[in-house]
């Protein structure tokens, strides 16, 4: 299928690795320009940034920021406009999975947390929103959520379901809101990956994972970044306000 993403051009926050190194390696193979958000592990950044630019031929640019930092943010989306002269797609990909549980949790946890997974996405979707309307293009905003937004959390991680929970209703909210602009938003929520994030609970604790997904295996993050490639293009564009769910049965919503 012909996304019809040729010349469009991303930002994916996180972009350098796990997740979001696959979202910008999908965006690129379907023909958009990316810029891949970053704050730490530069050279990753550049690495990929040179691979994507040379294997499809499109604009790959690595901008660092901080995703709860407005300047930042600022500064990432006119590097996209300098750079490709355009912003049409953002991927809210950056986020944290720390591990507390609630009895034990350090507040400044539970802020860091909310701050990283519910308020940053919320800092960049508005910006993003304002360029879209600005501009007159009608935009897609993808957050990426988690089944433990719907299911909660049982091993340690109140703090993150509680802030992907806010996000799936931040992004019903700022759906509804920018819909008149012809602008989409909607969610994905993966299941358990493998990807740097989850190496360590995976490594721990991986046939506990098997046993809760029904189709018996873990997720390669290409997977999930197709499904967010397919919402970020033009045959999307009847689908706002929604969470897809790309779990493997885990939440079946």
């Amino acid at each position: 299928m012909d996304l019809k993403l040729n010349g469009k051009t991303a930002i994916v926050t996180g972009g350098n690795s796990g997740l979001g190194a696959s979202v910008c390696e999908v965006l690129a193979q379907e023909g958009a320009n990316v810029i891949i958000n970053y704050l730490f592990n530069p050279d990753d950044a550049d690495t990929l940034a040179e691979k994507l630019s040379s294997k499809y031929d499109i604009k790959a640019v690595t901008a660092k920021g901080d995703i709860t930092v407005a300047e930042d943010i600022d500064s990432n989306i006119e590097t996209a406009n300098h750079e490709t002269g355009r912003l049409d797609i953002l991927v809210n990909c950056a986020g944290i999975w720390p591990t507390d549980y609630v009895k034990d949790m350090p507040d400044e946890a539970w802020e860091k947390t909310v701050r990283i997974n519910l308020t940053g996405p919320f800092m960049y979707s508005k910006r993003a929103v304002n360029y879209f309307i600005k501009h007159q293009i009608k935009g897609k905003i993808i957050n990426i959520v988690s089944q433990a937004a719907f299911h909660g959390s049982t091993s340690g991680h109140a703090h993150y379901a509680a802030a992907k929970g806010g996000l799936v209703t931040f992004t019903v909210s700022l759906a509804r809101e920018v819909a008149k602009y012809g602008i989409n938003v909607t969610a994905v929520a993966p299941g358990m990956m493998r990807t740097p994030m989850n190496e360590k609970a995976l490594a721990e604790r991986e046939q506990e994972y098997l046993e809760r997904i029904p189709l018996g295996r873990i997720s390669d993050p290409s997977e999930v970044a197709c499904a967010i490639a397919f919402l970020a293009s033009e045959k999307a564009d009847y689908i706002t306000g929604a969470t897809l769910d790309v779990t493997g049965g885990m939440l079946m919503r």
